[in-house]
């Protein structure tokens, strides 16, 4: 959509491409961003490895506004984020003093070096640490950086959230007493006459009164009413079971 503010995210872990964990950081952050205006352009899923993190980050940093990646950033052999991040940008780990700080006062004289390692990120980056966090957001340009874990994810992202608001989407839902092959060519012709709204066409079962549900999105609300307005006024009128 033209002019909205995009964003990628990309969802880190052996375990959730082996099958161990299911990943639902990913449609969390979705419908999140989406409440906040941000259309999410692309999601990806890759390894613990640091050549993919920093092949990835980099491209993402490059093509949308804002990049949110989940998981390894913790002491364990396997979080190599940071490291990922920092060989992407072609800069150095550099130890922040104020993470060090915070994880001396937590864990006092149990602090070692497997801890210290959540001290390392990329030179430049940043941290956001709000109330009620147990240790801090970092970010790198415009990447954001959250751990695997979805609780610590979610609650995270909830104290930040704000700081990416955009324009808000505006959608309109259609449902239809019919099959896509009946409707997709009138369809067809109002996607191409309305570019500055974006349509779904998706076959629902188990519902007895409709059989497609049609969805209409746009930043502008008048051209959203257009398109949709054009659109009705094309399909069999007892076919429309409901417009919400």
């Amino acid at each position: 959509m033209k002019n909205a503010t995009t964003a990628g995210i990309i969802i880190i872990g052996n375990e959730i491409l082996s099958g161990k964990v299911c990943d639902i950081n990913s449609h969390f952050l979705v419908c999140e961003l989406r409440n906040l205006g941000v259309d999410v352009r692309r999601i990806s899923v890759i390894p613990d490895e640091i050549d993919i993190i920093g092949t990835e980050a980099e491209e993402f940093s490059r093509n949308y506004d804002y990049v949110f990646t989940s998981g390894g950033v913790g002491p364990t052999h396997d979080d190599v984020t940071m490291a990922g991040i920092a060989k992407g940008f072609g800069v150095k780990l550099v130890q922040h003093p104020e993470i060090e700080k915070l994880l001396t006062l937590r864990f006092k004289n149990n602090v070692n070096s497997a801890l210290l390692k959540m001290t390392e990120l990329p030179e430049g980056a940043e941290i956001i640490c709000e109330q009620n966090m147990r240790f801090p957001v970092v970010s790198f340009k415009n990447i954001f950086v959250f751990p695997g874990i979805p609780d610590y994810l979610q609650n995270k992202f909830s104290l930040i959230k704000e700081r990416f608001r955009s324009s808000s989407f505006y959608l309109k839902k259609i449902y239809l007493n019919t099959y896509e092959s009946e409707i997709a060519e009138r369809l067809n012709v109002v996607v191409a006459e309305h570019s500055g709204v974006a349509f779904g066409s998706y076959p629902i079962t188990g519902a007895k009164e409709y059989r497609v549900l049609i969805t209409a999105e746009s930043k502008s609300e008048g051209s959203l009413s257009k398109a949709v307005d054009d659109l009705l006024r094309r399909l069999p009128q007892d076919i429309i079971v409901k417009v919400e």
